[in-house]
């Protein structure tokens, strides 16, 4: 039995309260990225070094890998629209006391109430989508709500920055927390409730990893962001040695930023439908667009062709693997999305180490051939997972069972 349920099932799709989560999205990605776009900034104004300043960036990831399962289970009664509510007002309080922050003990106590906010926020807000739009329109629903981790990071992050140089890097995120004040007042107003019911199923993470699938969706999806982030932190390195100018670094990360909206705009269309051969296409792409990246991109147009294939490739399995970890967690989707939100979180402290490791050891041209190796991976577990982590979609089985029929009828 469904933890919560609607009341009663939507007969329009919900398009104002997908934007405004789609808007929390990104808030909360711009909170997370815009250290590190203000690093020199923070660094003098906090009178550290900027290492040190570089761990307010690095202790809102760590402290998602250890508050987000326990704080979960510990809230898990509060009501989904209050929670999250909470969670972008808590947004709005870390910013603002970042941005008057006395000293750097400070800012990082304001850090990590981000942080913890931020992994609450990523357990509750696909659960919540999935249960206040009608089950046809889920991947539809979730590609709006994911376009604004793009946006996020296209957008968000780099006028942030640009705003911090022009008016100071307190300024940014006070006026990060203003924005924030005032997505609460649209929250309130336009997210719907989803009340509980008294013989709810209690989140249980131990329940959800032995669901047929879980596993497999917790371990490829964050493989696949460990090689995007093993490349991503990178790319600069990649692109001086392959011969190409300085400002092919932003027009990369431009690219990459863009094609990830496109990705998620084509899985939207895609994941209800035809979600395993999708997944399957799109991670073989990105596979393959990494591998060729040493040998096609030692010109722009080459380089950014491949990345357009990559970036637009890792906005499409965002996607894909939100929709099959909710489906494979069942009645313990919410303790199942936790569990990937952990793993994401590892993936991307992983990827780093993993593409630092690639640097040294290999070189920059080759990072992108060790980024490939995990994707690779992911792919083989996507293609076992057929029955139970990512099965055929509403088209591919209709399709599969014409197939079956046509020569039964043959003869």
């Amino acid at each position: 039995m469904s933890s919560a349920i609607p009341a009663p099932e939507p007969r329009r799709f919900p398009l104002a309260a997908m934007l405004v989560l789609a808007t929390i999205a990104f808030t909360a990605i711009t909170t997370e990225l815009l250290p590190s776009g203000l690093l020199p900034q923070v660094s003098d104004g906090l009178n550290v070094s900027e290492p040190v300043a570089g761990y307010l960036a690095a202790a809102y990831a760590a402290v998602i890998v250890v508050t987000v399962i326990p704080a979960a289970r510990l809230l898990a009664r509060i009501p989904r629209k209050t929670l999250l509510v909470s969670l972008v007002l808590t947004f709005a309080l870390s910013n603002v006391l970042v941005g008057v922050a006395p000293n750097f003990t400070a800012a990082m106590g304001a850090r990590l109430v981000g942080g913890l906010a931020h992994g609450l926020l990523w357990t509750t807000m696909a659960p919540f989508v999935s249960r206040v739009v009608p089950a046809d329109k889920v991947g539809k629903a979730l590609a709006i709500v994911f376009s604004g981790n793009s946006l996020g990071m296209a957008i968000g992050a780099p006028v942030g920055t640009a705003l911090g140089g022009l008016l100071g890097w307190r300024a940014s995120f006070l006026l990060l927390a203003g924005f924030g004040l005032l997505l609460t007042g649209l929250a309130v107003w336009l997210l719907p409730q989803v009340r509980r019911i008294p013989d709810a199923v209690r989140p249980s993470m131990r329940k959800a990893i032995a669901q047929p699938g879980v596993k497999s969706v917790a371990i490829a999806w964050p493989l696949l962001v460990l090689a995007h982030f093993a490349l991503f932190t990178y790319i600069a390195p990649f692109i001086r040695e392959a011969g190409l100018p300085d400002h092919a670094i932003s027009l990369s990360l431009t690219v990459l930023g863009v094609s990830g909206l496109i990705g998620i705009w084509v899985a939207g269309i895609t994941v209800d439908s035809r979600p395993r051969r999708s997944l399957i296409i799109t991670t073989a792409a990105v596979a393959v667009a990494m591998l060729l990246l040493p040998f096609g991109g030692g010109t722009i147009p080459g380089a950014m062709v491949l990345m357009t294939v990559w970036g637009a490739g890792l906005g499409a399995v965002g996607i894909y693997n939100q929709s099959a970890i909710l489906r494979a967690g069942r009645e313990y989707r919410e303790a199942a999305n936790g569990l990937t939100v952990l793993t994401i979180q590892l993936g991307i402290t992983v990827g780093a180490l993993y593409g630092s490791a690639a640097l040294v050891l290999a070189g920059p041209l080759l990072v992108p051939v060790a980024a490939a190796l995990p994707v690779v991976v992911a792919l083989v577990i996507t293609l076992a997972g057929r029955k139970h982590a990512y099965p055929p979609g509403r088209k591919e089985r209709e399709w599969s069972e014409r197939e079956a029929t046509e020569p039964a009828l043959q003869h």
